[in-house]
């Protein structure tokens, strides 16, 4: 820790922060209305992307060379793009470098995810075969929804001739990303699935709300 310490500020804004309460806390009472959520925030990547980022020996050492260098790095290149906007003369290296490389994080977008393609079903028959369903449940469903939902030209014929027809792919699983907590970068998988009335793993059917 001592070396760490000499190499390395160790200038944590949690740590930062003890400095302050005691004087703090004197002048204008206990800390009530102190909010933690940018020292959290500031702990995902201060400590916890070093440590992923670390072979996990001597992390330590790692973690805090490695936001070091990361932090001189960006507040190297906040100073340029200042100065650039002060419209200072700098050398063409450094406008093609100011060019090609950015301060702002662009998170990485994810998209939900079809899966579970059933082969077997290319019609509304079909698929009210496989999932063991009533056409005419199905069909009422389809006719209500179309009713409510979409212009009086637009909506489904009630012959249920001409529904039983229709192309129809039955996809069982949807996997649907969600940005973990307090991470930009980092997702959960969540799998919603619909069964109809089979079974999920050797027990009961499985059918997932999901909002669209």
């Amino acid at each position: 820790m001592d070396l760490n310490f000499c190499e390395s500020h160790f200038n944590f804004i949690k740590i930062h922060c003890l400095s302050h309460f005691c004087d703090h806390i004197c002048q204008f009472g206990n800390n009530l209305i102190y909010s933690t959520e940018f020292s959290k925030l500031a702990h995902k990547t201060q400590i916890k992307a070093g440590w992923w980022q670390s072979n996990k020996n001597d992390a330590l050492w790692q973690n805090v060379q490695s936001y070091s260098r990361q932090h001189g790095i960006r507040m190297r290149r906040l100073n340029l793009e200042s100065l650039q906007r002060c419209g200072v003369d700098l050398s063409p290296d450094v406008l093609e470098q100011l060019d090609t490389t950015s301060t702002t994080i662009v998170p990485d977008i994810r998209r939900r995810i079809l899966k579970g393609r059933q082969d077997d079903v290319s019609n509304m028959a079909d698929f009210s075969q496989v999932l063991k369903i009533s056409i005419q449940i199905i069909c009422r469903g389809l006719i209500l929804s179309s009713w409510h939902n979409l212009q009086p030209e637009h909506c489904l014929p009630v012959d249920l001739e001409i529904l039983k027809s229709l192309p129809v792919e039955l996809l069982t699983q949807l996997e649907i990303p969600v940005l973990a907590f307090q991470e930009t970068e980092i997702y959960n998988i969540y799998h919603a699935r619909c069964m109809g009335a089979l079974s999920f793993r050797n027990h009961g059917s499985r059918n997932d709300w999901v909002w669209v």
